[in-house]
């Protein structure tokens, strides 16, 4: 039977209890309503996915090497809210108490930490299950790496990437160049979406092959926009590409989860979380 490890997208989680969650204070009068969603959220993630390995990648600030490519890469972003930046080191501590290991590095992303241990991961013969719901991560599917899906509690595979783009996930990140991503600030090729992104890289397989091909392009304004914006599509490619060769610890067994239950208990409590004690007791085996 294969081992397996499990990658956590720790930023989109904060983010997801954050605006999924009504505002709480603890007893100190501090704001942790989406530390008690994320704690929730842990819990259950151990309770499902049982793993060798188990991580939670976070980011570490704005600022990324992906910056340095394009000064306005997610400039158009608000600030993060000031009550989710106090919660932030809670979340922290919540993982320390729990025992769950965090991956983060100063320039990167918490997709290119994913990324990273995913290839490393599956070299050394692990089953990879990352957990999110980030498109961005699809590029990363293979026979080895999986996403499961904690929304749709559903996981996917390549067929799945296939079936939902229309592109292999190795094609992933020219079909996310192509089209551009506003929510990141990426520009893409102006009037290419889906359909036309997946068209193209069916027929021309990669970026190379569409540039290799362009007169064979029929229309005249995407095959216009495609020899224009030549420069900004490969910007965008790179934006898009994850980083999967970072410098992390070579010792991947660092990313064994301790299930401190003392720990876990005295965290939950110092929050009045209340109902979150049980949870964590009866996962542990303690009730």
């Amino acid at each position: 039977m294969n081992r397996l490890a499990a990658l956590v997208d720790g930023s989109g989680f904060m983010y997801r209890a954050y605006y999924g969650l009504p505002p709480l204070t603890n007893s100190c009068g501090q704001p942790v309503g989406a530390v008690y969603g994320f704690c929730s959220m842990l819990i259950s993630l151990l309770e499902r996915h049982k793993s060798d390995l188990f991580c939670v990648a976070l980011d570490s600030g704005r600022r990324t090497f992906r910056s340095e490519i394009y000064a306005e890469y997610k400039a158009n972003r608000d600030e993060t809210p000031p009550d989710l930046k106090l919660q932030f080191p809670l979340m922290k501590e919540a993982c320390a108490a729990f025992g769950i290991p965090i991956v983060a590095m100063v320039g990167f992303e918490a997709d290119d930490l994913i990324a990273t241990y995913a290839r490393k991961l599956s070299a050394q013969e692990y089953e990879v299950r990352i957990i999110s719901c980030d498109k961005d991560l699809m590029q990363l599917v293979d026979d080895r790496v999986h996403i499961f899906d904690p929304l749709k509690f559903k996981i996917v595979r390549s067929e799945d990437v296939m079936a939902k783009y229309g592109v292999f996930p190795s094609q992933m990140a020219a079909f996310q160049a192509l089209m551009g991503d506003p929510s990141d600030n990426i520009p893409g090729v102006q009037g290419i979406g889906p359909k036309t992104a997946s068209k193209l890289l069916n027929e021309f397989q990669t970026l190379e092959g569409i540039y290799r091909n362009i007169d064979q392009i029929k229309r005249q304004k995407i095959r216009e926009n495609l020899i224009n914006q030549k420069e900004a599509l490969y910007m965008s490619l790179k934006l898009v590409t994850l980083a999967n060769d970072i410098a992390v610890d070579e010792d991947l067994h660092s990313l064994t989860v301790g299930n401190n239950y003392d720990r876990g208990i005295d965290f939950l409590n110092s929050h009045n979380f209340d109902s979150l004690v049980d949870r964590w007791a009866k996962f542990l085996g303690k009730a």
